[in-house]
């Protein structure tokens, strides 16, 4: 980690967290209720530790085998001070053991078979000692209705009630809301809209408040609006992500910060393929 580097983040950090309170305060909102999340994907554990000692306590990662490695190499630089790792990548099922080892939260549930192995691995982490609390899930579901890109169809509102009370049944698992990614080229304020009533249709059937998992680092400003409650951040603050090497990192741009930057969705085929 050099010194640029950490300057780097420290920068690129600042300008998302007033991003984030300014897009609050737009919408009437407290900032407080809005958790931005560095997605850490394909960067190297140096730039964990950096945002760590800004500040940040939790981080998202989209590939098991990548994140399960980072997660140990993370805790022998911090030490006892605790990190939420979120896997914001679809899940396949035979990684599900894994993932109940390391993940706080996990953002792209969408089947009812990952929600069974997902339960099963966390129950058991929990029986052993390996996990202090249930994993948390957010039911991903698809606002286009391409269930191939990751979700279930939006207009499928009996699956989805029953995702979700499977989730919430399940003793492993702890149900916290819906995630979504906007459709190719839509409009991020529509589709950020459905979400938020959807969520509404689904919070009417459970006790705990339900959140939001919403916008990356072009549209966090929309999903705000609409009552995101955790916002995926990679691009805007840890700049181009490295296509071969984890090692080689392309310095944040001033363009990077701004609301037009593009974001890899993070649960697309490609990566979710190969976990």
């Amino acid at each position: 980690m050099t010194a640029a580097r950490d300057a780097e983040l420290s920068l690129a950090l600042t300008a998302l967290r007033l991003r984030v309170a300014r897009a609050a305060e737009a919408a009437g909102r407290d900032a407080g209720d809005i958790e931005l999340l560095p997605v850490t994907k394909f960067f190297p554990a140096s730039d964990v530790v950096a945002l760590h000692r800004l500040g940040c306590s939790a981080f998202g990662e989209s590939r098991d085998q990548e994140a399960a490695a980072k997660v140990e190499e993370v805790g022998g630089l911090v030490g006892n001070d605790p990190i939420r790792w979120h896997m914001v990548g679809r899940i396949q099922r035979n990684k599900a053991r894994s993932v109940a080892q390391w993940a706080y939260a996990a953002h792209s549930v969408d089947s009812p078979k990952v929600i069974a192995a997902l339960d099963r691995a966390a129950e058991e982490a929990l029986d052993d000692g390996r996990r202090p609390a249930p994993l948390r899930v957010y039911l991903q579901v698809s606002l286009d209705g391409d269930e191939a890109r990751g979700g279930v169809d939006v207009a499928a509102t009996d699956r989805i009630d029953d995702l979700c009370g499977a989730v919430d049944s399940a003793r492993g698992l702890e149900f916290v809301g819906l995630m979504a990614i906007p459709p190719l080229n839509a409009d991020a304020g529509e589709a950020f809209a459905r979400l938020e009533r959807e969520r509404d249709r689904v919070q009417r059937r459970f006790q705990q408040r339900l959140g939001l998992s919403a916008g990356m680092s072009g549209d966090l400003e929309e999903a705000v609006r609409h009552g995101s409650t955790c916002v995926r951040v990679g691009t805007a603050l840890l700049g181009s992500r490295p296509l071969t090497s984890p090692e080689v990192v392309t310095p944040v741009t001033p363009s990077s910060q701004t609301p037009d930057s593009p974001e890899l969705p993070e649960s697309s085929p490609p990566e979710g393929s190969s976990q």
